[in-house]
């Protein structure tokens, strides 16, 4: 059996194991569709499985769970956002306030130019507060490469962000 036809044949319950999960309504197409690709994905555990409906109720679950995690994020990086911009806001004049985006999307472009590793190990340490063992456990290596890979991530940072304001735009 195909894992669309699985998928199409399940989907009625799944969809009400996911609709009692979740609070939000418009979430749960988003998780259907992450459980429908989590099931093409692991078509090769499929023949090996012997009860189809607790192997489907796992993935919705664990569906549901990534989806909780990376709204959660999400929300507080949102939250920690605005209420830096609030105080800031109520600190400062507009001008500065400018200025102050425009910084932060400067630091933005200057991330967004570094490898994908110097750019994850910076995130989940600055924005996450990852511990450098919590790094290293995600990335599968020692603390002291978190370590070495954070100073060169660092340094590579601070290098783009010196050419931003070599070039004359605003940090």
């Amino acid at each position: 059996m195909s894992p669309q036809a699985i998928f199409l044949e399940h989907e009625s319950w799944l969809r009400t194991v996911v609709r009692s999960r979740l609070q939000e309504p418009e979430a749960i197409e988003d998780v259907m569709q992450n459980i429908a690709m989590a099931i093409v994905r692991q078509r090769e555990t499929l023949v090996g499985v012997q009860k189809i409906g607790a192997w489907l109720y796992q993935i919705a679950v664990r569906q549901v769970l990534m989806y909780r995690r990376t709204t959660g994020r999400r929300r507080r990086l949102q939250d920690r956002l605005n209420q830096g911009a609030v105080s800031e806001a109520e600190a400062t004049g507009p001008l500065q306030v400018l200025l102050s985006q425009e910084a932060q999307s400067r630091v933005g472009e200057a991330l967004a130019q570094l490898p994908e590793l110097d750019r994850q190990v910076l995130l989940l340490k600055y924005t996450e507060d990852w511990s450098y063992r919590e790094i290293a456990a995600h990335l599968g290596v020692q603390e002291e490469t978190v370590e070495y890979r954070l100073m060169k991530a660092r340094k590579s940072l601070r290098q783009r962000l010196k050419s931003f304001v070599e070039e004359g735009v605003v940090l």
